[in-house]
């Protein structure tokens, strides 16, 4: 049938987007005629939630706003603790093969691995065809963010630009002091860190790569990975 017929799906199509003009969207560039609530840092953030003082209930924002993007949120003990975490993810999902970069907290864990759970370094460098057979991906990040649930990644911190994309599971890899406040805190920190020489790639990831562009049916994977899980360790 031709959709732009008249019995086609134009007139569904334009159903949809009269139903979705209903509701007005909030004009995050316009300044607000309220106070922002305390906690925010701009006054055009008074639509995101406020962000507590304390280390604790800024991991608590972290982890509210992670279930709401499906992002899998779970604080270890240990590295060792998330070893064992992670191994259970591998059987559950039945890896071969775990991806991952050189690094302080990823080597911790990857000692702790079971043998029978293959793992490929890229440092060396790899093969694209190779990564993207791997059952998932395990990098470090630049920090967390707790008002939005977003982890902040960079070419250094996470084993360059591909490792983070490729594979259908991310997982990362976080100190609790790692956690800050907003994405202002987060670009502070990085300009504090990098100065003068920023690394060539930054993300923000929040939450598994998703779409709702047809018919505002939201599919998970469709551009990068289909799960993402964030471990905590002290």
């Amino acid at each position: 049938m031709n959709p732009l017929s008249p019995n086609g799906d134009r007139e569904a199509v334009l159903g949809r987007i009269s139903e979705a003009l209903r509701e007005e969207a909030p004009r995050h560039h316009e300044t607000p005629t309220k106070p922002a609530p305390s906690g925010l840092t701009a006054p055009f953030r008074e639509w995101l939630p406020p962000v507590g003082k304390t280390r604790k209930e800024q991991i608590a924002l972290f982890a509210k706003q992670s279930e709401g993007l499906k992002t899998e949120f779970h604080e270890c003990a240990s590295p060792e603790a998330a070893a064992k975490y992670l191994a259970d993810l591998a059987k559950k999902g039945h890896w071969k093969t775990l991806a991952l970069h050189k690094g302080a907290l990823t080597d911790a864990v990857a000692g702790w691995l079971p043998e029978t759970l293959t793992l490929l370094r890229i440092d060396d460098g790899y093969q694209k065809e190779v990564l993207e057979t791997c059952d998932a991906g395990f990098t470090e990040c630049e920090s967390l963010v707790a008002q939005t649930g977003s982890v902040c990644i960079t070419g250094r911190s996470s084993g360059g630009r591909a490792l983070s994309v490729l594979p259908p599971h991310h997982v990362v890899i976080a100190h609790k002091t790692q956690i800050v406040t907003d994405l202002a805190a987060a670009y502070e920190s990085l300009a504090e860190k990098y100065r003068d020489n920023y690394p060539s790639f930054i993300s923000f990831i929040t939450g598994p790569s998703r779409t709702g562009d047809i018919e505002r049916i939201l599919v998970l994977g469709a551009h990068g990975p289909k799960k993402l899980t964030v471990l905590l360790v002290p």
